[in-house]
């Protein structure tokens, strides 16, 4: 049975896809992938000020720009054979900060209001998600299951904080976009955990 997500398989393809050409014409410009991976990590900056001073539509933007920028980076690497452990690890590490600084900047934003809770929850789960994964394969299991991965998490966001600036609708979009992703990143925290219980079991059965 296939696994449910967010974001529809077919449109994840086709927008790396378009993206291909991208990888390519930063390849020959000799563009290096670390370079891509900073650069995500500026615009998370940029976003959470942004989000801090309450400019959503911009914060929105700067987020989906990140996001875009962390997809590059790896095609980058190894469209130009410069993939490396070292990288691997750059790339996971610079990830969690990125998505610290935007959620720090919502939590100031929301800081008296409850929906200062529910960002903290969305920012645990979004670290936990990837947490999670890292320590499964780390004990040999394969663990990228779940429905709310980080492409569905920074998806949600960028476009949520965009259609939040929109006049006269109280940010509903962003509020909606905060309460999905503290829940379902926490849901998929679940997923991984069970994942590996049962990819253990199989294990145990298949030694035995």
């Amino acid at each position: 049975m296939a696994e449910f997500s967010f974001l529809s398989e077919g449109v994840k393809r086709d927008f790396l896809k378009f993206l291909e050409p991208v990888g390519g014409f930063l390849g020959k410009l000799g563009v290096h992938p670390n370079l891509l991976t900073f650069l995500g990590l500026f615009f998370s900056l940029l976003a959470g000020n942004f989000f801090r001073l309450g400019r959503f539509f911009w914060g929105g933007l700067f987020v989906g720009l990140a996001g875009i920028c962390d997809l590059l980076d790896g095609r980058l690497a190894r469209g130009t054979d410069r993939v490396s452990k070292f990288g691997a690890l750059l790339d996971s590490t610079i990830d969690r900060y990125s998505e610290g600084f935007v959620f720090l900047g919502l939590a100031l934003y929301w800081r008296a209001s409850h929906l200062l809770w529910v960002t903290i929850l969305g920012l645990i789960g979004s670290f936990l998600v990837s947490y999670v994964r890292a320590r499964s394969e780390g004990l040999g299991v394969d663990c990228q299951v779940g429905m709310f991965k980080r492409e569905e998490r920074v998806t949600y966001l960028s476009v949520g904080a965009m259609l939040g600036a929109i006049p006269y609708t109280s940010h509903l979009f962003l509020r909606l976009a905060l309460w999905v992703i503290a829940i379902f990143a926490n849901i998929t925290v679940i997923q991984r955990v069970l994942h590996f219980r049962k990819a253990m079991g199989e294990k145990v059965e298949e030694d035995t």
